[in-house]
C-alpha cells in the first residue's frame, strides 16, 4: 500500500520510494492542467460582451 502524503510504498518489509517517472507525469499534468485552466478563464471572459 502506497502512503498518499509521503509516497512511500508500505506493503512490504522494505519502504521503497514511488518511482520518480510516475510523480513527474503527475506533476508534469498538473502543471499543463493548470495552464489549461488559465487559459479557459482568460479566453472566456475576452469573448464575454456584458453590453
Amino acid at each position: 500500500m502506497r502512503d498518499v502524503v509521503s509516497g512511500w510504498d508500505v506493503s512490504g518489509t522494505e519502504a521503497r520510494p514511488m518511482a520518480a517517472p510516475a510523480s513527474a507525469r503527475v506533476h508534469t499534468f498538473a502543471v499543463y492542467s493548470a495552464f489549461g485552466l488559465i487559459a479557459a478563464v482568460v479566453f472566456g471572459t475576452l469573448s464575454y460582451h456584458p453590453f
